[in-house]
């Protein structure tokens, strides 16, 4: 992944333009795919990408608190809601030892959201960081779900940001 630069404690006032816009989409809480789907108006859909087995690197090995050497599922996608252009790029990472008890539904997701079934029925404990990446700005959660962790990380695109200043929702 590309060079990340976090942002601890960040207030909203003025750090880069793109990053007043998606404050609020940086910091909430619960269900992207239900903020997502709300705001295309009902319309949401998940583009698979690609999925694969590989070490994590050691930076998010210390962020989901595994070994550096555990091998992972990585999943990633595209997210649109109601324009024909991706709002987000979400990259998921599941350590191996995980994906063998409840989280293995997660290895079947298919074109399905994360979402669908992190939320479903629990409020998963989650920890957040804020950075920007060459692509725009992102957020990386560690969520842990039934004695499990796994990290979703979601760029939100410029498509995106773009869709907000249109509506005037940033």
């Amino acid at each position: 992944m590309n060079q990340k630069k976090p942002i601890h404690n960040a207030k909203r006032k003025h750090i880069h333009p793109e990053y007043d816009v998606l404050y609020d989409w940086l910091y909430a809480t619960g269900s992207l795919t239900q903020q997502l789907t709300q705001l295309g108006q009902g319309q949401f859909h998940v583009e698979p990408k690609q999925s694969y087995f590989q070490r994590p690197t050691r930076q998010d090995t210390v962020f989901l608190q595994v070994s550096h050497q555990h091998t992972a599922w990585f999943r990633e996608v595209l997210l649109y809601g109601s324009e024909n252009m991706p709002w987000v790029k979400a990259r998921s990472i599941f350590p191996i030892m995980g994906l063998q008890k409840k989280a293995r539904i997660f290895k079947t997701l298919g074109q399905k959201p994360i979402g669908h079934f992190l939320f479903q029925r629990t409020t998963p404990l989650c920890e957040r960081r804020v950075f920007l990446t060459e692509h725009g700005w992102a957020r990386q959660s560690r969520y842990t779900w039934h004695g499990y962790n796994f990290m979703v990380e979601e760029i939100f695109l410029p498509s995106f940001v773009g869709f907000l200043k249109q509506k005037n929702l940033g």
